[in-house]
């Protein structure tokens, strides 16, 4: 294969090229699949949004219970053992004396 220059005294072979070139459109068409992803969520983040704005006009649940919640669910939905949570908890609260 024949360097092509791509910087003076730098060259890079034309299957260097390729494959920067590929990396390039998998860059891009990464890039475009995420947009698209993102813009569907949109209505789905709004509706969260107003589910939030619901509970908190309707006296429902404050801010800060609603955060608790929301922390609450994450721990559950990434399988947190709840149990050793709260030890670890108790045993951290007791040494820093609260």
């Amino acid at each position: 294969m024949k360097p092509v220059p791509v910087i003076e005294s730098m060259y890079v072979s034309e299957e260097e090229q390729l494959q920067i070139k590929q990396k390039e459109e998998h860059i891009a068409n990464y890039i475009k699949a995420l947009a698209t992803v993102e813009e569907e969520m949109e209505p789905f983040k709004e509706h969260k949004r107003d589910l939030k704005t619901n509970y908190i006009e309707n006296g429902w649940l404050s801010r800060e219970e609603i955060s608790m919640a929301v922390k609450a669910y994450r721990l559950l939905s990434d399988d947190v053992d709840v149990d050793q949570l709260m030890d670890f908890y108790k045993q951290v609260s007791k040494s820093i004396g609260r």
